[in-house]
């Protein structure tokens, strides 16, 4: 991999508040990654939150935010998010149950 990708590419971990279990939020989540050409990961957590890493440029992740508090039914009152290291070795979008 080129230098000049991993210094475009960014990694942020986020945990989502709100109406965002049981919502298919998981599926869009994924679905939207994908699309995006993101990598990453999507797990509920035991507290009703979801967390998120994702991976990618950061206009295709800033699309991805956008788009997901955007789909029926889930309801995003709070988002926590930062910038963690990107994962060089990371080549897909996973849904951790």
């Amino acid at each position: 991999m080129s230098m000049k990708t991993s210094e475009n590419k960014i990694r942020v971990s986020a945990v989502f508040y709100g109406r965002v279990q049981g919502v298919g939020f998981r599926y869009s989540a994924h679905h939207l990654a994908e699309m995006l050409r993101l990598t990453g990961w999507v797990r509920n957590e035991y507290d009703g939150s979801v967390t998120v890493e994702i991976q990618g440029d950061r206009a295709s992740i800033n699309q991805w935010f956008n788009l997901i508090s955007q789909r029926r039914f889930i309801e995003v009152e709070k988002v926590d998010k930062h910038e963690i290291p990107v994962d060089e070795n990371e080549g897909r979008f996973g849904v951790i149950y």
